[in-house]
């Protein structure tokens, strides 16, 4: 079984920056630099929407319309990482966070294979 372990959340002022991380570990967790990862936040009372998303090589990058130009995703496949830089931060980027990964090498899969738990992340004004 492969672990996703988000870390990094926390209380900012609105403009400041974030650095989300998320942590792959388990039985199929040597296989990490071939997965596909992907960032994903909930807000109360709103569905869970995809924020970015990274292919193996980082040559695929996606993002969503209200992160782009803000957050950068990337990864570090030796530590079996991936990243998501926050900056300019919003009240409405409030959020959990969570971190999403998929070893079957569809790019934007439609439905992740590992799920995090997730991390709080609260932007006041």
């Amino acid at each position: 079984q492969v672990q996703l372990v988000e870390s990094g959340g926390g209380l900012v002022q609105a403009g400041a920056s974030l650095t989300l991380s998320c942590a792959c570990s388990g039985r199929t967790s040597s296989t990490f630099s071939r997965y596909v990862m992907g960032w994903y936040r909930q807000a109360p009372g709103k569905e869970r929407e995809s924020v970015a998303e990274i292919d193996w090589s980082e040559r695929s990058v996606y993002y969503g319309d209200s992160v782009r130009g803000r957050f950068t995703i990337y990864r570090d496949n030796a530590k079996n990482t991936v990243y998501l830089q926050m900056n300019k931060l919003k009240p409405e980027d409030t959020a959990v966070y969570y971190c999403a990964g998929d070893s079957r090498g569809n790019w934007r899969p439609v439905t992740w294979e590992y799920w995090g738990r997730g991390t709080q992340v609260t932007v006041s004004s």
